[in-house]
């Protein structure tokens, strides 16, 4: 089996150079697309399309999303594979990323991104778009060196089985959790973190120690550092969004309709909050000890997932930038 892989990352090194050899006036177009990818600009589109847009489609992409983030922390912590400018730095063109490899966080996020837009607007040319967008970002990864063609197909596979699972839960279980009282929606949100990180541990703890003596063992501590800083931020994200969606619903109930101005003045306000809570406390809290830099990072994505989801909902409402859906009425008749 690691003879298999062996030969396959050697393809794969055979395969970027002819890509970067053969074009390499794309160095610039592929780094655009590839930062496409990264948390900013992730950051940036969901709290628009959840308060500006679309408020359901926001949250159930927001969370799937989120879902799929830890998911893609537990497979890389799980095969801990190379990158391919850890076997031949010449074709590092991209070394910015410092985790496992398999498989690819952009292709897997990507997909989850365009394919469920998709599905949602159910548009030919949208998926024609989709699928252009999510070939572009695998093809980035590889050309930039910082992908095997086996990490994209993974990240893609498993971001299609994420889909088809949300897709059939919805149809079973999405109208009755909505119907559920309040304890057991924030239970539902709450669990569902707690394990994926419970799995994300037993994995780590059945793995035992990396194996030092491959030849990149240079770049394994730095990966299994940034594993469990992946781990620890999709915990907080996903957290803080599940809470924050719940309590909004049953709290705030706030509506994406109204004038331009208003989405745009809820676009400027909340996203200069977002980036105060997320980009100010990385500058306070500390990266060391662990100990204490992972629980602090696991609050700082919790703050700003649940202001994205809670508070700057709530905010809109007290300033008139967003009104509010009715008390629903209780019926006490009985039947």
């Amino acid at each position: 089996m690691e003879e298999a892989w062996q030969q396959a990352w050697e393809a794969g090194l055979v395969f970027i150079t002819w890509l970067q050899t053969t074009y390499p006036q794309l160095e610039g177009f592929f780094l655009f697309v590839t930062d496409l990818g990264r948390e900013e600009f992730y950051l940036a589109l969901f709290p628009l399309i959840y308060w500006c847009i679309h408020k359901s489609l926001g949250r159930q992409l927001g969370y799937l999303f989120l879902f799929t983030v830890f998911v893609n922390a537990i497979f890389k912590q799980a095969f801990r594979d190379p990158r391919p400018f850890w076997i031949d730095p010449a074709v590092g063109l991209d070394t910015r990323e410092e985790g496992y490899g398999i498989p690819s966080g952009h292709t897997q996020n990507a997909t989850i991104l365009y394919f469920f837009l998709a599905a949602w607007l159910g548009r030919a040319w949208f998926w024609a778009f989709a699928i252009f967008m999510v070939g572009l970002m695998g093809l980035s990864r590889i050309y930039l060196g910082t992908h095997f063609v086996t990490d994209v197909i993974a990240g893609f596979l498993l971001a299609v089985l994420t889909l088809v699972g949300f897709a059939a839960g919805q149809r079973r279980y999405g109208f009755g959790f909505n119907r559920r009282i309040l304890g057991q929606r924030l239970l539902v949100v709450v669990v569902v973190p707690l394990v994926l990180a419970a799995v994300f541990i037993t994995i780590r703890l059945l793995l035992g120690p990396p194996d030092m003596a491959v030849p990149w063992a240079s770049y394994i501590p730095a990966a299994e550092l940034s594993s469990i800083e992946a781990a620890a931020t999709a915990f907080g994200l996903l957290l803080g969004f599940g809470i924050g969606v719940v309590l909004e619903g049953s709290r705030v109930r706030f509506r994406v309709e109204g004038a331009v101005w208003k989405r745009v003045l809820r676009y400027v306000i909340g996203l200069v909050m977002l980036v105060a809570i997320w980009a100010g406390l990385r500058q306070v809290f500390p990266d060391d000890p662990l100990w204490l830099a992972v629980p602090l990072r696991i609050l700082r994505y919790f703050l700003t997932t649940f202001w994205a989801a809670f508070y700057a909902p709530w905010l809109f409402v007290k300033l008139r930038l967003a009104e509010a859906e009715p008390v629903p009425e209780m019926d006490l008749s009985l039947r």
